[in-house]
């Protein structure tokens, strides 16, 4: 192991036990070794963030004590830290600084009404016991198909979705990253290193989503990796549904946080909390684990989950969710190997 992750390993290893069943499985079906170290502390490591303690490596997301427990809310966006007051204010205490007016509210309250403003929150453990990280919706023919050669289109952000991408490409599949001209990837912003890590060998594209291409795009695909709301996409003439009943075999990746019926955002620190995939500080207070830990964690289940459909004929829509890839780490006694798939999506 690379000696730069070690110090992050430790905190975080007892829990990676489903992690590791899930990659040890990846391997058996694509013949990719998986480095899970590498996988979920890299992008820490080449950005040298500190190890978090109640603010994150990254340094957006916060947890504060609230009147009955913890809640994580996550300034990742100049937005999101311009909505501020506005959230005091909601929370009952104008003017007041954010720790303080969520030491008057609940934790739901703090991460409710921050939802409302469009800012990441969660409460701690909310998402605990809710649903399994992956759920999966059979809608079209199988035809049995390993992922080398297949046509990979990605048009995810960030890292859960890209991981994911990576690991097919990895297996042979032919990846195409697809951006919007007026909504590039985010995560070209941070390390550049770890974003060509991410997209090493892979194809880029780079499209005006409004002029209809994007749909002509993912006709031609296998499999199709995204994050967004069903209803973004459809807009733009793209249909989950109708990708995968127009040809056997096909697999649909739906990355988000809480679900495709929830329109919650989140990002990996905050959706880590909500499936209460935190550590203990020496008061026995509660910490942030890893450099938003949901977001690999979900982008090794979610290839996975993507081999395995493959492997079973594909036609699948797989749900899956950050907040509960988190929840499988945490609750790994109770699932097993958290990576239970269920019906429906």
């Amino acid at each position: 192991m690379n000696a730069a992750h070690e110090p992050w390993l430790e905190p975080v290893e007892p829990f990676l036990s489903p992690l590791a069943d899930a990659a040890r499985d990846f391997t058996r079906l694509t013949g990719v070794p998986v480095d899970l170290p590498t996988a979920l502390f890299l992008r820490a490591d080449l950005a040298g963030h500190p190890l978090p303690g109640r603010t994150s490596a990254g340094g957006s997301c916060h947890l504060f004590a609230t009147a009955d427990g913890w809640a994580a809310v996550n300034l990742a966006r100049p937005d999101d830290t311009t909505a501020v007051p506005a959230l005091v204010a909601l929370l009952g205490s104008p003017g007041a600084e954010l720790s303080e007016a969520a030491r008057r509210a609940t934790a739901t309250e703090v991460a409710r009404n921050a939802q409302l403003l469009g800012i990441p929150a969660a409460a701690m453990g909310s998402a605990r016991e809710v649903r399994a990280p992956v759920h999966v919706r059979n809608l079209g023919r199988p035809l049995v198909r390993s992922p080398a050669g297949l046509r990979v289109v990605d048009l995810s952000a960030l890292w859960a979705g890209p991981l994911c991408a990576r690991l097919l490409g990895l297996a042979g599949a032919r990846v195409v990253k697809v951006e919007s001209t007026t909504r590039p990837d985010g995560a070209r912003l941070g390390s550049p290193a770890f974003y060509r890590w991410l997209h090493d060998g892979h194809e880029s594209l780079v499209l005006d989503f409004s002029s209809g291409a994007l749909a002509e795009v993912v006709a031609g695909a296998d499999v199709v990796i995204e994050a967004s709301r069903p209803r973004a996409l459809r807009r733009l003439g793209v249909h989950a549904e109708r990708f995968l009943t127009a040809r056997p075999g096909r697999v649909w990746v739906s990355v988000t946080g809480y679900g495709r019926d929830d329109d919650r955002v989140a990002f990996g620190d905050d959706a880590a909390v909500a499936g209460g995939l935190t550590g203990l500080d020496a008061s026995g207070g509660p910490v942030f684990l890893g450099d938003a830990l949901a977001d690999p964690v979900t982008g090794l289940f979610a290839a996975h989950a993507a081999a395995r459909s493959l492997a079973r004929g594909g036609g699948e829509l797989l749900c899956v969710s950050m907040a509960a890839c988190a929840a499988s780490l945490a609750d790994s006694g109770v699932r097993g190997t958290g990576v239970g798939e269920h019906q429906p999506c």
